[in-house]
């Protein structure tokens, strides 16, 4: 991991100590301008300098970008259900958001008390049991004034190829990065 980082860091033109992250709780806590390692599930950036990162093997990394700044977030159904999207959308009064791949509605059986979470959302997020991540993070942004949402629309699950995916390869997978930074 930290060899990875190392080229992150690399590729971006940053220092490795400027790529931060945290540890991941599937919550709804966000780090204003981070610069140690806790617990919590996005990061919100002001000022040039820091590059936010979220680790994910099916959840969702999302970006937001506003005149306020850039979040970072990892958005699992309990994270969404708690609202971190709407939390990082006001953080940088995002006007524009990125979802990478997750998990996508083929792949993502859930049960009823995650369904009831987003039953406020209206038809089209679930086909059965199977919930469309992706669209309930794609409505939340809408809900929340988010003028512009770009979806990589590629299933983590599906993509063995590409990604890793906690529920395919049963918990004992690598992670994904999401981050986004603001230039000088």
């Amino acid at each position: 991991m930290t060899e990875n980082r190392l080229r992150l860091a690399a590729a971006i033109g940053l220092d490795p100590e400027q790529v931060v992250f945290a540890r991941q709780v599937h919550g709804t806590d966000l780090i204003e301008q981070p610069s140690e390692v806790r617990e919590a599930d996005g990061h919100v950036v002001r000022e040039p300098g820091i590059a936010p990162l979220v680790f994910v093997a099916d959840c969702l990394p999302v970006a937001l970008a506003g005149p306020k700044g850039v979040a970072v977030v990892h958005a699992g159904w309990r994270g969404l259900a708690g609202g971190i999207l709407a939390a990082a959308a006001g953080a940088v009064e995002a006007t524009s958001a990125a979802i990478g791949p997750g998990i996508g509605p083929c792949c993502y059986g859930v049960g009823e008390e995650v369904l009831e979470a987003f039953s406020d959302l209206g038809d089209g997020i679930a086909k059965g049991r199977m919930l469309d991540l992706p669209q309930v993070a794609q409505r939340q942004l809408a809900r929340a004034g988010v003028e512009r949402v770009e979806f990589a629309g590629l299933c983590t699950s599906c993509e063995e190829e590409l990604f890793f995916s906690h529920r395919r390869d049963e918990g004992r997978t690598g992670r994904q990065g999401g981050l986004a930074w603001l230039e000088a």
